[in-house]
C-alpha cells in the first residue's frame, strides 16, 4: 500500500472514530474501506469483520486498518491478476477453458508443477463433460 492510500486510512479512522481517538469500531470496516475507494462485498466485510471480531464490538486503531486494507488489496490484486490469465485462455468470452490450456497453464506459468500434481489438481476440479473448466474451478485450482 502506498503512502497516499495510508494517509487515508489514517484520515478516514479520525472521521469515522465515535470516541475522537481515531480508533474505529470493526462493525465500520465497510464503511471505511469505502470511503477511502475500495468496493468490498457485504460478503466480504462480513469475512473481514468474523476474521477480526464477530460482534463488531472491537476498536481498530488506524494501523490496524491499515493492516486489513492492505491484506484486502493484495488479496484484490491476485483475484485481478487471475481474471486476466482467465481471460487470455477462455479465447471465445464463454467462461470457460479446455483441460488442456489448464494443464499448460499448472506446467508452464508461475510456480512449475510435475505432470502427477498437475493430474491431482485437475481430478478435483469440477470438469464438465466436454472437458472444459469454469473460472470458479480455475480459481479453486490455482489456490489449492
Amino acid at each position: 500500500m502506498n503512502r497516499e492510500k495510508m494517509d487515508l486510512c489514517r484520515e478516514a479512522c479520525v472521521v469515522f472514530a465515535k470516541d475522537g481517538d481515531s480508533c474505529i469500531f470493526s462493525q465500520d470496516i465497510g464503511t471505511v474501506m469505502r470511503a477511502i475507494g475500495y468496493s468490498p462485498t457485504e460478503a466480504e466485510v462480513k469475512n473481514i469483520r468474523d476474521a477480526i471480531d464477530s460482534s463488531g464490538n472491537r476498536k481498530l486503531t488506524d494501523q490496524d486498518v491499515v493492516s486489513i486494507i492492505s491484506k484486502q488489496q493484495i488479496t484484490q490484486d491476485t483475484d485481478d491478476e487471475l481474471k486476466e490469465a482467465f481471460r487470455v485462455f477462455d479465447k471465445d468470452g464463454n467462461g470457460y477453458i479446455s483441460c488442456a490450456e489448464l494443464r499448460h497453464v499448472l506446467t508452464n506459468l508461475g510456480e512449475k508443477l510435475s505432470d502427477e500434481e498437475v493430474d491431482e489438481m485437475i481430478r478435483e476440479a469440477e470438469i464438465t463433460a466436454d472437458g472444459r473448466v469454469n473460472y470458479d474451478d480455475f480459481v479453486k485450482i490455482l489456490r489449492s
